[in-house]
């Protein structure tokens, strides 16, 4: 059991503070991730976990305490995402020590254009979060069965809402816009970007280890993983980024197609006679990695196949993909001061990195061979113009503390 009990402070009004938790939840149409923090302002974890297989035969509930010692490991059958989530609530009231949930926060890939910052969950932000389900169908339907989950069974519990558009509500109009008819795109049709969860933590990540001075250059973030992103940040903002109007655009990735001719749709639909739901499915079910490799959508599976013709070729194709966008966004900087690798593949994988920055020394961009395959959280060589940078990322932190200052912001003004 996790020792949540903080210990005696000298201020009251830090040890009440320290008294409250946040509750992190991440609702997939599998599992359900979740973690416990501390609500400070820069939060503490105390332990993090997930409920795996939902629906399977036999499902998993497991979580671990910061330090790593097995808080539970439960095998068990779990018929549906609302069961899961009081698994989770049930667990968090059994054990929590005295501590209280003060509120949860949900990470919501899509916010629209008027959500900009954290959100307290209403009826009405839901019912206009569940418009956006066509911009992100493999998860924002649910990021909000996990909020309806949560208000059906814990209904006097805040929820509150972190989303991954937010950070990009800085892009020139420029960036925001497409060039489709004015009368159309008055409906809602702009680019928006994602991942800013990530892009936030790695923002504030590079000033606390580096100086605020780190963000005042050119930087270019790629958030690599089975979704894939970059992002072009000046000044801590982001200025462009490869996703726009949905979740599909961009780089290729696990399972989604990323940037393609949009008349290969029209040709699908109109010549081929492909139903909308067929195509949306081929686009973000059975495309990216898995399309071209016919294999798998886990890179990691990739790299040791690498024997096959086709999967040499999905691995090759995402790296020129990769390599083509960051000179896009060191285009849009007008240079490049700082690129960082995140992500599942970013952050982990030095092979994949190695690739792509391969014939990028025209940026600026000189890898450093035995740093980056050692795992070095700086992998550029000394001289690099550019400063190279894997960094993981923690987008259950940012949610945390999103969470917690909105929270106590809310106790205070009651």
């Amino acid at each position: 059991m996790v020792d949540l009990i903080p210990r005696p402070d000298a201020s009251r009004a830090a040890t009440a503070a320290r008294r409250c938790c946040v509750l992190v939840l991440n609702a997939g149409s599998s599992s359900v991730k979740f973690a416990l923090f501390s609500a400070d302002q820069r939060p503490l974890r105390h332990l993090s976990g997930a409920v795996e297989g939902i629906g399977l035969d036999q499902g998993r509930f497991h979580a671990k305490e910061d330090v790593g010692n097995i808080w539970i490991d439960d095998r068990r059958h779990v018929s549906n995402q609302e069961e899961a989530i009081e698994l989770v609530l049930s667990a968090m009231e059994r054990h929590r020590a005295g501590w209280r949930v003060l509120a949860v926060g949900h990470r919501v890939v899509h916010g629209g254009p008027d959500c900009d910052c954290p959100k307290l969950v209403t009826e009405e932000l839901e019912s206009e979060l569940k418009k956006l389900i066509p911009l992100a169908p493999l998860h924002q339907p649910h990021n909000l069965a996990g909020i309806a989950a949560v208000r059906a069974r814990r209904p006097h519990l805040p929820q509150i809402a972190c989303f991954d558009t937010a950070f990009h509500q800085t892009l020139p109009k420029v960036a925001r816009m497409t060039s489709l008819p004015r009368d159309i795109v008055g409906h809602g049709i702009r680019r928006y970007g994602f991942h800013g969860l990530s892009y936030e933590f790695i923002v504030d990540e590079l000033r606390r280890k580096h100086g605020a001075g780190a963000m005042k250059g050119r930087v270019v973030v790629a958030h690599l993983g089975n979704g894939a992103s970059m992002a072009a940040i000046k000044d801590g903002r982001s200025v462009e980024t490869t996703m726009g109007f949905s979740t599909l655009g961009g780089l290729p990735m696990g399972t989604r197609c990323g940037d393609i001719d949009p008349g290969i749709v029209l040709y699908l639909m109109m010549e081929k006679g492909l139903s909308a739901e067929t195509v949306q499915h081929i686009l973000y079910e059975r495309s990216g990695l898995l399309g071209i490799s016919e294999t798998s959508a886990d890179m990691q599976e990739l790299l040791s196949q690498a024997d096959r013709p086709q999967v040499v070729e999905a691995v090759a194709y995402f790296c020129a993909r990769a390599r083509s966008h960051i000179g896009s966004l060191a285009a849009t900087l007008g240079g490049l001061d700082r690129l960082v690798f995140t992500g599942g593949i970013g952050a982990n994988s030095p092979e994949i990195r190695e690739r792509i920055c391969e014939d990028c020394e025209f940026l600026g961009i000189d890898l450093d061979l035995g740093r980056n395959r050692h795992g070095a959280q700086i992998i550029s060589k000394a001289n690099s113009r550019v400063h190279i940078h894997a960094m993981p990322t923690d987008e259950e932190f940012v949610v945390a503390r999103q969470t917690a200052t909105l929270a106590l912001s809310r106790e205070r003004e009651t």
